[in-house]
C-alpha cells in the first residue's frame, strides 16, 4: 500500500457534524447541546479523515441539511435529514478522526457525541484501501458496543490495486453488515439505505487482560452515562483520557473520582508496563489478527508512471517546478480569467450603474435600484440617508452586495473549481509534503499550506478554515499569517498587473519582502505563542483523474458555504463603512494618516483614501494605488513601497470581520493592531533602503 507511514488529517471542510437533543434520557446536566426541532432516531456518521464521508453524507440527505458551530468549540457541526422505508433519520456527519482518544478538538467533539446518547445506530465509513486503519476505530466502536454497519468506501480505488477483502468472512466475524461502496459513483449506496434497518452491536468479543476486565466492571459501576456505554468510557479512562471524567461533570477530589483512581492505582500496581500501553498493544493484535485474515493485497497496487508521478511532486527538489507550474494555471485561470473577464463582465454588464457627471447607465442591477429610490430624496433628509444607505457611495446594494456577488463570487467560484481539481486529483496532500519543511520553522506543519492557498483566493473564506488546524496556536499563527501578507486573488490580480507594467525588479522586491516578513513574523510568533504543534500524519493518495460530477457538487457546495458565511460579512462591513462615513470619521483618518505616509512612506497624501478603502475592499485599494500610479503621483520608489504596505496592511473588512467570528474581539483588535504598524515599519524600512542603495532605477 502506498505511504502507509502517512495517516490523513485532512478533514471534510464544510460539511462536518451537528448535535441534537436526548430524547431517551435525561441530559448530563454539564453537557452543551445544540437544540433541534425533531425528536428523530440518530444516526452517526463516524469515520477516519478523507474516507469519502462526506460525500456519502450529501447522497443520504439530500437537502435536508444545517450546519452550525458545536457549542463551545470552533468545530463545524451538520446535521441532516434521511427518510429510509417511509422513516425518518437524523444523521450527523462527525468530523473526521482516527481515535475516540482525543488528541485534537475534532476527535473531542466526536468523542462527545457518543456519549451524549446511545444512538440509534452508527455507520462507520473505512477507506477499503486502508482497511488496518479503519478497524483500529471499529474495536474502540465495538468497545462502546454501539449498533454498527461497516462501509468499505473507495472499493474501485481498492480494486484497482487488486486489494481483496473477505467481505462475507469479515462481517460474519463482526457480526454487523458490512457494505462496499464506491459514493463518487453512487455504488453501494442502495445497499446502504436496506441495511439501515438492520442496525445490531457487534457481536465479537475483545476482551482485555482478566485483571483489565475485572476494572473496567468495577469503574462502570461509578459512572453516570447510559449503560451500553459504560463498558467503552471505562476503558477510555483506563487508557489515560482524562477529559472524559470532565465531560461526565465527574470533576477533581469528587468521592466518584476517588474511588475511580483507587481502582486503577490498584491496577497499575500489577503491570510493569503503563496501562495505555497494555491497552493499545491488545487493540493492535486484535486488529492485525482480523486484518491478516480477512485482507490481501500484491506488492505493487498502482501503475508505475502514476507513481512516480505522485513521488516528483512531494520530492524536496523536483516538486518545486510541478508547484510553479500549478501556481501558473492557478494566476491564469483564477487571477486573469475569473477576477479579470468574467469579473469586468459580472460588474459592467449585469451589476453595473450611473456615471454621476454623464448619466450614462450600465448594466442592470444598480441602475434599477438607483432610478427606483432616487424618487425618495424628496421626503428630505430622511429620503437622502436611506438612498444613501441603499445604493450611494457606500451604499449596502451598490458596494456591499456588489462587491461580494460581482466581485468576490466569480473568483471564488473558479477558484474552488482549481482548488476541486487539485483536492481530487491528490496534488493537495503531496503540497503538504513538500511545504512542511518550511512549516515546521514558523510553528506550524504542513496542513497548513491549505489555509494559504486558499488566502489566495479569499481570506476571508481561508480564515474560516483555519477550524481545520489542530492547535489554537497553530490557528492562532495561520490566522495571523493570512491577515498579514497572503493578498487575495482581486487584489493580486491589479497588484501583479501594476508591478508588471512598471519594471520587473518591483514585482520581485514586492514579493520577496512579503515573504520575508511571513517567516520573520511565524518564526517569532512560534517562539512568543504558548502551546504545542500537532504532529505531521498524512496519507498520501494515488494520482487520480477527477470526476466532474463529483466535482461539480463540491463546487456547489463550497459556493453555497461561501454565500452563507462570507456575503453577510461584506453587508455588514459596508454598513460599518456607511457609519464612519456619515459621522465624519474616515476624513479624521484620512488627515491623520497623511503625516505617517509623508513622513514615514515618503507617500503623497492622496494613498491615504486608497489605504482606508483597503480595509473594506483590498482590491479597491490597490486600484486606488494604480490610478495615482498611472496619473503621475507615484514615481517608481513609490509604487513599490505603497504596494509592499498595501499587502502587509490589515485585512479588508470582512477577513477582520471573520477573525473576531473565529478568535474573538479583543484578539482581532491586537492582530489589527499590530499588522498595521508593522506594515508601516517595513514601509518606512523599505523606504530607506531603496533610497539610499539605489535598487531601483
Amino acid at each position: 500500500m502506498e505511504n502507509e507511514n502517512y495517516f490523513c488529517t485532512f478533514a471534510p471542510y464544510f460539511l462536518q457534524m451537528t448535535k441534537m437533543t436526548n430524547p431517551h434520557h435525561k441530559p448530563l446536566p454539564h453537557t452543551k447541546r445544540l437544540s433541534t426541532d425533531t425528536q428523530l432516531p440518530r444516526i452517526l456518521l463516524i469515520g477516519n479523515p478523507n474516507v469519502g464521508k462526506s460525500v456519502i453524507f450529501g447522497l443520504l440527505t439530500g437537502k435536508y441539511v444545517t450546519v452550525s458551530n458545536y457549542p463551545g468549540t470552533s468545530v463545524e457541526i451538520t446535521i441532516g435529514r434521511v427518510k429510509i422505508e417511509n422513516q425518518w433519520f437524523e444523521l450527523l456527519d462527525t468530523p473526521g478522526v482516527n481515535s475516540l482518544l482525543p488528541r485534537s478538538e475534532d476527535e473531542r467533539v466526536t468523542r462527545d457525541i457518543v456519549l451524549e446518547k446511545p444512538p440509534y445506530g452508527v455507520v462507520q465509513v473505512i477507506d477499503a484501501k486502508n482497511l488496518m486503519r479503519g478497524l483500529q476505530l471499529t474495536h474502540q466502536l465495538i468497545e462502546y458496543q454501539l449498533p454498527l454497519i461497516v462501509v468499505l468506501n473507495m472499493w474501485d480505488e481498492a480494486e484497482e490495486r487488486h486489494i481483496q477483502i473477505d467481505v462475507q468472512g469479515l462481517q460474519k466475524k463482526l457480526g454487523v453488515p458490512v457494505i462496499p461502496t464506491t459514493a463518487t459513483l453512487h455504488f453501494g449506496i442502495s445497499e446502504l439505505k436496506q441495511a439501515w434497518q438492520n442496525f445490531r452491536k457487534p457481536t465479537l468479543k475483545l476482551e482485555f487482560h482478566p485483571l483489565i476486565e475485572q476494572t473496567v466492571e468495577k469503574i462502570s459501576k461509578h459512572l453516570p452515562i447510559h449503560p451500553s456505554l459504560q463498558r467503552g468510557v471505562a476503558l477510555s479512562i483506563l487508557s489515560g483520557d482524562q477529559t472524559i471524567l470532565e465531560q461526565l461533570n465527574i470533576p477533581n477530589s469528587t468521592a466518584i473520582q476517588n474511588e475511580i483512581q483507587q481502582h486503577i492505582l490498584a491496577l497499575k500496581e500489577r503491570f510493569y508496563e503503563p496501562l495505555s500501553f497494555l491497552l493499545s498493544r491488545s487493540r493492535k493484535q486484535n486488529v492485525n489478527e482480523l486484518f491478516g485474515i480477512y485482507y490481501s493485497s500484491p506488492t505493487r497496487t498502482i501503475p508505475v508512471w502514476r507513481e512516480k508521478i505522485g513521488n516528483w511532486m512531494m520530492h524536496p527538489i523536483w516538486g518545486v517546478p510541478f508547484l510553479l507550474l500549478v501556481l501558473f494555471f492557478m494566476y491564469q485561470w483564477v487571477g486573469v480569467w475569473a477576477a479579470g473577464d468574467v469579473v469586468d463582465w459580472i460588474e459592467n454588464s449585469i451589476f453595473g450603474g450611473i456615471d454621476p457627471e454623464t448619466q450614462k447607465t450600465t448594466g442592470y442591477i444598480n441602475p434599477f435600484f438607483i432610478q427606483r429610490l432616487e424618487p425618495l430624496k424628496q421626503y428630505g433628509a430622511l429620503g437622502n440617508g436611506l438612498v444613501d444607505f441603499l445604493v450611494g457611495k457606500y451604499g449596502v446594494i451598490t458596494l456591499g452586495i456588489t462587491y461580494a456577488i460581482a466581485i468576490v463570487l466569480p473568483v471564488i467560484f473558479f477558484f474552488f473549481i482549481a482548488f476541486g481539481i487539485l483536492e481530487d486529483s491528490g496534488y493537495l496532500p503531496r503540497l503538504t509534503i513538500l511545504s512542511n519543511r518550511i512549516f515546521k520553522k514558523i510553528g506550524l506543519n504542513g496542513k497548513a499550506v491549505l489555509p494559504m492557498v486558499l488566502g489566495l483566493g479569499c481570506d476571508t473564506m481561508a480564515t474560516f478554515t483555519t477550524r481545520t488546524l489542530e492547535t489554537r496556536k497553530e490557528r492562532m499563527i495561520a490566522i495571523l499569517l493570512l491577515a498579514l501578507g497572503v493578498p487575495c486573488s482581486a487584489q493580486l490580480g491589479v497588484i501583479l498587473g501594476m508591478a508588471s507594467a512598471t519594471h520587473p525588479k518591483v514585482l520581485l522586491i514586492v514579493f520577496g519582502t512579503v515573504a520575508l516578513q511571513l517567516l520573520l513574523v511565524g518564526w517569532s510568533a512560534n517562539r512568543v505563542l504558548r502551546g504545542k504543534v500537532s504532529s505531521f500524519l498524512m496519507e498520501i493518495p494515488p494520482i487520480r483523474i477527477p470526476r466532474l460530477k463529483n466535482l461539480v457538487i463540491k463546487t456547489v457546495f463550497r459556493v453555497k458555504w461561501f454565500l452563507l458565511e462570507a456575503v453577510p460579512l461584506f453587508v455588514i462591513g459596508t454598513v460599518v463603512l456607511f457609519l464612519v462615513d456619515k459621522l465624519g470619521i474616515l476624513s479624521g483618518i484620512e488627515r491623520m494618516a497623511q503625516p505617517i505616509l509623508r513622513n514615514l512612506l515618503s507617500l503623497p497624501n492622496e494613498t491615504a483614501q486608497a489605504f482606508i478603502l483597503g480595509f473594506l475592499r483590498r482590491d479597491y485599494g490597490a486600484a486606488g494605488l494604480f490610478m495615482l500610479e498611472k496619473e503621475g503621483f507615484l514615481d517608481l520608489i513609490q509604487t513599490t513601497v505603497s504596494l509592499t504596505v498595501m499587502v502587509l496592511f490589515i485585512p479588508c473588512l470582512a477577513s477582520f470581520l471573520a477573525i473576531v467570528k473565529e478568535q474573538g474581539l479583543k484578539h482581532a483588535l491586537l492582530i489589527a493592531s499590530f499588522i498595521s504598524g508593522y506594515a508601516i515599519l517595513v514601509g518606512a524600512g523599505l523606504n530607506l533602503v531603496l533610497r539610499n542603495f539605489q535598487i531601483l532605477p
